[in-house]
């Protein structure tokens, strides 16, 4: 209906609520009342501040990154991730003929270029193969963003608190080094859905299996995706020499091997709903009781 959804309006977490008392949040329009809370505002969540203000919240990991989508070059070229000595660099195609490029570089936090940044890229990349120096062509400055990477080294204590939950960055913010911060908050959602049942007027329990859940899979895709930015983001030129000569080595024998990184991440499943006495499970599902 008219007037339920607001957008662009900011918002503050007053009271987390309780088992005997709602959540409280605060707007220029007033305050009101909730139920739930769903806290899924980003890598600087004040909903996490809020809820833990003794946590240190995500942890700089050492290396910045920049991202720029730009139309297909007229060259074409197979989609890749090259990583160099303290630097790496991905093009990959999108469904609608454009591409994404990202590249990352060890750097102290909180850098930016003297001029900007498509610059700096140019700086750090300009001499590497094809397609790199057709992308940093065809992009413009104003395009480039550049974000430092932070992640979640420490655990919160739980993705909830009285009637608010966590999600998505705001819980667990991670290197983007296995591809897996979007796809964690979606998976955070289905799982919030799924122990939400209709019409519970206490959601405790519900956030507590929420918490259970989540907690410990994100933390271990969080840790996982740090091991891997710590491989990328090598500046020792033995080092870089030994992760070379080894993941080439492992590609020939072992074809295939770096895919296991993904195992337990990418093959995960959602939860299943239990079907009521006598009901029907749909066509294709098993019948739990």
């Amino acid at each position: 209906p008219e007037g339920v959804v607001r957008t662009g309006a900011a918002a503050r977490l007053a009271d987390p609520g309780g088992a005997d008392r709602p959540a409280r949040v605060t707007t220029e329009g007033g305050a009101y009342e909730a139920e739930l809370v769903i806290g899924a505002d980003g890598i600087d969540s004040a909903v996490r501040r809020t809820l833990f203000p003794g946590h240190p919240g995500p942890r700089y990991a050492g290396f910045t990154t920049w991202r720029v989508v730009i139309p297909a070059p007229d060259r074409p070229f197979e989609p890749h991730e090259t990583w160099g000595r303290g630097r790496i660099w991905g093009t990959q195609p999108l469904k609608d003929g454009r591409v994404y490029a990202y590249a990352a570089a060890v750097a102290p936090p909180g850098g930016r270029a003297p001029d900007d940044e498509r610059s700096e890229l140019l700086r750090l990349y300009g001499d590497w193969h094809r397609p790199v120096p057709d992308i940093l062509a065809a992009a413009a400055p104003q395009d480039v963003l550049r974000h430092d990477i932070r992640s979640m080294a420490e655990p919160l204590p739980a993705y909830h608190r009285g009637r608010v939950a966590l999600l998505g960055d705001a819980a667990h913010a991670m290197a983007p080094t296995l591809g897996q911060g979007g796809n964690q908050a979606v998976e955070d959602a289905v799982v919030l859905a799924h122990h939400l049942a209709p019409g519970t007027a206490d959601p405790s329990a519900a956030l507590a299996a929420y918490t259970r859940d989540r907690l410990p899979r994100t933390m271990d895709v969080v840790r996982r995706s740090a091991r891997t930015a710590r491989m990328v983001t090598l500046t020792s030129a033995p080092a870089v020499a030994l992760r070379d000569t080894a993941i080439a080595a492992v590609g020939r024998l072992v074809p295939g091997l770096a895919l296991r990184s993904f195992d337990g991440i990418a093959d995960w499943h959602p939860p299943t709903r239990t079907y009521p006495s006598g009901g029907t499970a749909p066509s294709g599902a098993q019948r739990k009781t």
